[in-house]
């Protein structure tokens, strides 16, 4: 992580429209710190806690405050810790909307967990169409707005909606028709999640019929059979890793003789990882020649944006030392039998 001191050694002996001479004696060397081009910045900012992007670095000086109040920190928000220590669900709401908003529609990765309701989804399908991926845990998610909001995500190539419990086939089906170049999916459940069901064989049906392009696909302890993972196989043939964790009734040895290919991991539970594969789903890159960094974006920050009553002032952002486990997240998996 980039230490945030170095910033301010930095900008130690600069202030606004003032440069910063070189250490040693007779250097010609001058540069303005503080008018580092904003996508640079923004590339810096993106490595440092998200309480220190959004309550210390707006406060060094204004032109710094542009650039955090702009789509340079937020072209990845990535909230996930933040939410999950969150009681207050108007709180989620409330940071989904400042991110995103001030990404400008150019995000192109949002993780939280929890979304509260419906209209933050909607939310995130208006302001946020250029997204790759779209990781949203254990979110109070509905299929009626799934399908609704679905085709203003036709570019998400990555796909985590585990433990959203209210939505099923329906939703997933709408994600498969209209997120046609979908190539990762996680669908990891808990086994608290599932007292209520009996088999979840809809849910893979709809994976099989409308994800063809698949190539990673997680789906812990979802209620499902032989069967049923078989007809995924038989729709999804570009399928390399797939994740059958507590998934009991699976006969794991069968796929593995019929798919030599394909790397599969359990049934038995043997241990949790953190995943990053949607940055493999995602042909991105900082070096595009469009880049959506640009200029233009500047055109419509105010000097007062901290002023105009749209900032943090209301937001209850609370951080908490140390790291959390997977067990606080709600993913202590039983162990194998």
């Amino acid at each position: 992580m980039f230490p945030f001191y170095l910033i301010f050694q930095i900008v130690r002996f600069s202030g606004e429209g003032k440069g910063v001479m070189g250490e040693y004696e007779g250097a010609e060397e001058y540069r303005c710190w503080e008018e580092l081009l904003p996508d640079a910045l923004g590339l810096i900012f993106r490595n440092l806690p998200l309480q220190e992007v959004l309550t210390v670095v707006p406060r060094v000086c204004k032109s710094w405050g542009r650039v955090v109040a702009g789509p340079y920190c937020w072209q990845e928000i990535d909230i996930e810790e933040w939410s999950q220590q969150q009681s207050k669900p108007e709180q989620i709401g409330r940071m989904v909307e400042l991110l995103v908003g001030r990404s400008g529609g150019s995000c192109r990765r949002i993780s939280v967990s929890g979304l509260p309701c419906d209209p933050l989804l909607s939310f995130i399908g208006d302001h946020a169409r250029a997204l790759r991926a779209l990781e949203i845990p254990r979110s109070e998610i509905s299929d009626s707005v799934v399908e609704t909001v679905a085709p203003r995500l036709a570019n998400v190539t990555f796909l985590d909606i585990s433990s959203c419990t209210k939505i099923g086939a329906r939703a997933l089906e709408a994600f498969g028709q209209h997120c046609k170049s979908l190539v990762g999916l996680r669908r990891v459940m808990h086994p608290i999640d599932l007292a209520d069901k009996e088999c979840q064989h809809d849910e893979a049906r709809a994976i099989a019929r409308s994800m063809p392009k698949l190539r990673h696909l997680e789906m812990g302890y979802m209620l499902i059979a032989t069967e049923a993972v078989a007809e995924i196989l038989g729709h999804c043939r570009d399928l390399k890793f797939l994740d059958l964790r507590g998934c009991w009734a699976v006969d794991d040895k069968l796929l593995r003789d019929r798919h030599p290919g394909l790397r599969v991991l359990g049934p038995r539970v043997e241990d949790c990882y953190e995943n990053t594969y949607w940055e493999e789903c995602s042909d991105y890159s900082d070096d595009d020649s469009d880049s959506i960094y640009s200029w233009e974006f500047m055109d419509d920050v105010d000097d007062a944006i901290w002023d105009d009553g749209q900032g943090l002032e209301n937001l209850e952002v609370r951080f908490y030392g140390g790291g959390f486990s997977e067990s606080f997240a709600g993913f202590d998996w039983p162990p194998s039998p």
